[in-house]
């Protein structure tokens, strides 16, 4: 510039580069080249070994799409008699990748979202907890930006349609459109380009009032959003060297992590509308569709046929379910580390019992679901005293106590039982019924099954008394002032 104000000022090339302390033969230079509309500060292009080969780079990159790597390149040309070094032709593939990719940029249109009328999803790979691997299920309410992230174990249809469930009455609504990825629950196959929806992804959708949708296959640009979230939610909540997370001790503390970082990206006010995702929530709420009352048979698991003996089998494991589904449909789904069951009751569909998983050989039966099963326990069982004979039904007519004094008389190996039996009928003839059936009691209690063992329990009851109003001597009781006095003594 202080060359050209030179001239500009003189008007004699002789005279400038004085001025300017330069040859004359520069400024004449610089002064055609600017009449002529270049630019002086870029340098005149010299021939390079390279410009013979130039539009063999430029095929090679167009063909790659701007994928192929210099060093291959660089093979091709040798190969066709190019001497130069590997460097010249980096700088030449780099200048042809940006001419093309400048050509071939793919330009966004912003987009604009409508309420009540978007909900994404999409899999993120979860921690592991014991060593087994965890799936969080990622969704984001386009307008409102709300976004909500589910642990689960596995990726199944059945485990996506019940996060779906639970993400719809979170939010307390069913938007017009659900836009997952192109996975095998979503989409079976592509036929010339046109995806085929899975059956009953689209039964759950009708279900829900939604229309479920698929982005282009290897095109995350076209669900941006949830894939923000899943790229959020994956750092902040998987145990990274970045975020020093510790590595979760089960399942349900992950739950809690989950719940805890709903609320906090939900509560604070968002970059792009500076306001929090909750208060856009409460007025999205009034555009989208009522929920059905009962979720969608695919969301409560796989269904089971209860047996005979009031269990299901799931994983090789017997689970017991409550009385009264014997021979009905029921459904089974893991959640955490339990086993959900689930049937059809007359008030809708509702839970009926929640088992922790077991493992095979270890059936999981609980024994209030057997409320009249006499073996709760697994002792021997007890028998049961069925009169045959009228002399049977006489002395078990007797009361409790008559039962119980059987039962122990039988097990203790007693002799001449019948006749004893016999000799117990004679006394309650003769005394009160209830006092015999009481000393029954007190024998089958203490064991003594002897001869004259029932008639002396009479006699010392009605001296006595009943056992049960005596009051046994222990320290409640016991006039001993105590042992304090001897502290006196030295002792």
């Amino acid at each position: 510039m202080e060359i050209l104000e030179a001239f500009d000022l003189t008007g004699c090339v002789h005279s400038a580069g004085q001025l300017a302390g330069c040859d004359p033969k520069t400024v004449k230079r610089y002064v055609n080249l600017r009449d002529g509309g270049g630019n002086p500060f870029t340098r005149a292009a010299r021939p390079k070994l390279i410009d013979a080969f130039l539009p063999k780079v430029e095929e090679l990159v167009e063909k790659s799409r701007a994928k192929i790597r210099a060093d291959k390149v660089h093979e091709r040309l040798v190969a066709m008699g190019f001497t130069g070094t590997e460097r010249t032709t980096r700088r030449a593939v780099q200048a042809a990748k940006q001419a093309w990719r400048a050509g071939n940029r793919r330009v966004y249109r912003p987009w604009v979202a409508e309420p009540g009328l978007w909900l994404q999803f999409d899999w993120g790979e979860g921690p592991r907890i014991g060593g087994r691997r965890t799936s969080l299920f990622c969704a984001w309410l386009a307008w409102s930006r709300f976004r909500i992230v589910i642990p689960t174990w596995d990726q199944t249809l059945g485990t996506l349609v019940a996060c779906l469930d639970a993400t719809l009455r979170r939010i307390g609504g069913a938007p017009t459109y659900l836009l997952g990825d192109n996975a095998k629950t979503v989409t079976i196959e592509h036929v010339a380009g046109v995806p085929v929806r899975h059956p009953q992804i689209v039964a759950a959708g009708r279900h829900y009032g939604c229309t479920v949708a698929t982005c282009e296959p290897f095109d995350p640009e076209s669900k941006g959003g949830v894939e923000a979230t899943v790229k959020i939610a994956k750092a902040d909540l998987v145990p990274t060297n970045a975020n020093l997370r510790p590595e979760y001790a089960s399942f349900a503390e992950l739950v809690t992590a989950c719940e805890a970082w709903c609320d906090q990206v939900n509560t604070r006010a968002h970059r792009e509308t500076s306001v929090a995702p909750t208060e856009r929530l409460a007025a999205e709420r009034g555009r989208l569709h009522p929920l059905p009352a009962d979720p969608h048979t695919t969301a409560l698991g796989e269904e089971r046929l209860v047996n005979d003996d009031q269990t299901v089998r799931f994983g090789s494991v017997r689970y017991s379910t409550p009385p009264g589904h014997i021979g009905s449909r029921v459904w089974v789904r893991v959640v955490g580390d339990d086993l959900s069951i689930t049937a059809m009751t007359s008030t809708g569909v509702t839970e009926i019992a929640r088992h922790q998983l077991s493992t095979p050989g270890n059936p999981s039966i609980r024994d209030e679901h057997y409320p009249q099963h006499p073996n709760i326990g697994g002792g021997p069982k007890a028998p049961r005293p069925r009169p045959r004979t009228k002399a049977e039904a006489d002395f078990l007519a007797l009361g409790g106590g008559a039962h119980d004094w059987l039962v122990e008389a039988a097990a203790t190996g007693t002799v001449r039982v019948r006749a004893k039996m016999a000799r117990a009928v004679e006394l309650a003839t003769i005394l009160d019924t209830d006092r015999v059936d009481h000393a029954l009691g007190l024998a089958a209690a203490a064991g003594r099954f002897g001869e004259h063992d029932l008639a002396a329990i009479l006699d010392h009851l009605s001296q006595a008394g009943d056992p049960a109003d005596l009051v046994r001597a222990d320290e409640n009781y016991s006039a001993q002032p105590g042992t304090a006095a001897w502290k006196q003594l030295g002792a």
